[in-house]
């Protein structure tokens, strides 16, 4: 398995509502559903890492 980062997020109280709502519905922990969110948009936005290679050749650039 992948070693993971801890880091601190500070969400105001009605963003951490809805994200806590949503996360039940989708029968997720907030903190899965916000790797989940954080996932999608990363792959979305066509950034995600494929491997070590990824981490010195520089971002794609934005049209």
């Amino acid at each position: 398995m992948a070693e993971k980062k801890n880091i601190l997020l500070r969400l105001d109280k009605e963003l951490y509502a809805s994200i806590a709502k949503w996360a039940a519905d989708d029968l997720r922990s907030i903190n899965g559903q916000l790797e989940f969110l954080l996932t999608e948009a990363v792959k979305r936005a066509g950034r995600q890492r494929t491997g070590p290679a990824d981490d010195a050749s520089p971002p794609p650039e934005q049209p």
